[in-house]
């Protein structure tokens, strides 16, 4: 399955390809999509929608993945990143991919092992779990970091489907410790206490 990784940005909007068989990932391509400040913001939303179309056209993925942008302190600033993280959500949509979305946490930690992982520690690892990615900037890694993401969570999701046993509690039957999160708490009870 080769899935595109989407970090969208109003200035940069990395992208990257990867391409997933198995448990193995293999880099296909990574970049960025830049667009100029001066120009008025329905032309820089034009520009990335043109971007991300000519490397879909290209690299013909299967799926799509786009990082969820948070809100900051600028309202402005966060409204104008929500219209590109549109444009990124969109643009594959059009063409029939399925496009998944991924919290930034979620991503590091799925990369990194931690969801506070700073941009040169994603970027280490994507070239660590990519033998022979070079990415073109932190965008462009943090792209591919969603990409590995989605991988990752289409894999499990699909053994799940399959009837394959979640993991958890597979490793929980084989210490022989009940699954806690099946246990039935008692009502009225905190702490040793009833409630009135």
């Amino acid at each position: 399955m080769r899935i595109i990784g989407i970090d969208p940005g109003l200035r940069f909007t990395g992208w990257g390809i990867i391409e997933s068989e198995g448990n193995r990932l293999h880099h296909i391509a990574n970049g960025v999509i830049k667009t100029l400040s001066t120009n008025e913001l329905p032309k820089r939303l034009v520009e990335i929608h043109d971007g991300i179309q000519a490397v879909l056209s290209d690299y013909q993925p299967d799926e799509a993945a786009v990082e969820i942008t948070l809100a900051n302190k600028n309202p402005s600033s966060t409204l104008k990143l929500g219209m590109a993280r549109g444009i990124a959500l969109i643009t594959p949509a059009l063409v029939g991919l399925p496009v998944g979305e991924y919290l930034p946490m979620i991503v590091k930690k799925s990369v990194v092992g931690t969801g506070h992982a700073t941009k040169e520690q994603v970027l280490m690892m994507v070239e660590r779990l990519l033998p022979g990615c070079k990415a073109t900037s932190t965008d462009a890694a943090d792209a591919l970091a969603i990409a590995i993401c989605h991988a990752h969570n289409v894999s499990t999701g699909r053994k799940w489907a399959a009837g394959v046993e979640d993991p958890i509690v597979a490793a929980l039957k084989k210490a022989g410790i009940a699954d806690p999160r099946l246990a039935k708490k008692k009502p009225g009870r905190a702490g040793g206490k009833k409630f009135r």
